[in-house]
């Protein structure tokens, strides 16, 4: 990789193309008596279509920010948009909305119905956005298809791999056709050529336009981004470019 002259300076200043636009984001929490301050003030801008990890070593603020992106959460002070929405003083119904519309969660641990198809599993977010069955049904096939995985709409997750259940969670992330991809420590529970896999799967879909966030305290994955964001003590202590060959 070789670092592209881009600076932070220069992205904040033009708000075109923006998914992602955070300004000052504190985020407190209280423990009996005391105040944690799991962020400190995070600036951070997403442009379409890139693909940027955000790494940390654990108690540095990563996951607080993930879940404020993800509007998993509030901050406590700052504000937040979302594909150009303020959402920081949304209500938790008005968040909800969002989660199911705008964004696609892609967890370590899967989070699939044991007892679901694939693609039943995938129909999930569209039968909560209220998408009529037929359709419904047609992009989780497509979705599915888009995974590699067309061969096992009809299985159980207890039918499939490790890797294979990650394609279906990130199926299921894929068919609202979200603004954002968030994906929290997506190889955590899989091996390593596995993990190769998956990480190949998202440099193609980031190819095929998808703007994508990975959570990760690997280095070797936050290096399948064309971004890699550092948080420490709550607060961005790097924030690096990379050209990568065959990037969009």
């Amino acid at each position: 990789m070789t670092t592209a002259a881009m600076s932070t300076a220069d992205s904040m200043t033009d708000t075109s193309g923006e998914v992602i636009r955070a300004e000052g984001l504190t985020r407190s929490f209280a423990m009996g008596t005391t105040t944690v301050q799991a962020l400190r003030g995070v600036d951070l801008v997403i442009r379409r279509n890139e693909y940027v990890a955000i790494m940390g070593p654990s108690g540095s603020g990563k996951s607080t920010l993930m879940n404020l992106i993800g509007c998993l959460d509030t901050p406590t002070t700052g504000q937040y948009w979302l594909n150009g929405q303020p959402v920081a003083q949304l209500e938790e119904h008005e968040l909800a909305r969002i989660r199911n519309k705008e964004i696609g969660f892609v967890f370590q641990t899967f989070n699939l119905l044991p007892r679901a198809s694939a693609l039943r599993n995938v129909e999930l977010p569209l039968i909560y956005g209220a998408v009529p069955p037929a359709e419904r049904k047609l992009r989780a096939a497509e979705a599915l298809q888009q995974v590699d995985l067309a061969d096992r709409m009809d299985h159980r997750p207890n039918q499939l791999s490790g890797g294979q259940r990650q394609r279906v969670s990130i199926a299921r992330a894929l068919v609202t056709r979200p603004a954002l991809l968030l994906a929290d420590e997506p190889t955590g529970n899989l091996d390593s050529k596995t993990s190769v896999e998956i990480m190949a799967l998202f440099d193609r879909l980031h190819r095929a336009g998808n703007t994508i966030v990975v959570v990760t305290h690997e280095r070797d994955i936050a290096e399948h981004a064309n971004r890699i964001v550092t948080i420490r003590d709550g607060m961005i202590a790097s924030d690096e470019r990379f050209v990568r060959a065959g990037a969009p």
